[in-house]
């Protein structure tokens, strides 16, 4: 950034010099900036994105609660209007959370055993659309 006449004193009568900074900006640890919007990763679990829920949503301003819709898929984008950063001329840009499903990573006996029933009585596949390109 160049900031006309804020550098050094001109020599010998001469006008002052320009006074150049060089900004870099550090990755926050939860929002991604894209111009004025802001994207950020919104972990479910899998129960929250089948069944829906109610959750908390970081933004600039705290947290605000959002409404998940009963079978929210991964990689879905929620907006957040004027929740984003401001714009010169008045105005925010908009935060956009990025639905991430998260498996638990350790299940005890009574939570495996739900997997499993459920696995067994689900129709659902994911990969069904392989057998019908195949074809």
């Amino acid at each position: 950034m160049r900031l006309r006449g804020q550098g050094g004193k001109g020599m010998n009568g001469g006008r002052d010099g320009d006074l150049y900074l060089d900004i870099s900006l550090l990755p926050h640890a939860l929002f991604r900036p894209s111009g004025h919007d802001l994207f950020v990763d919104l972990p479910l679990t899998p129960w929250e994105a089948a069944l829906g829920a109610k959750v908390e949503v970081p933004t600039l301003d705290g947290a605000v609660n959002v409404t998940i819709a009963p079978g929210t898929a991964a990689g879905r984008k929620l907006r957040m209007a004027k929740k984003g950063l401001p714009r010169p001329g008045g105005g925010e840009g908009d935060l956009y959370a990025i639905v991430q499903i998260v498996n638990p990573t350790v299940l005890g006996d009574r939570e495996r055993e739900l997997f499993a029933q459920l696995a067994e009585s689900s129709r659902f596949d994911p990969r069904g659309h392989f057998k019908r390109e195949a074809s």
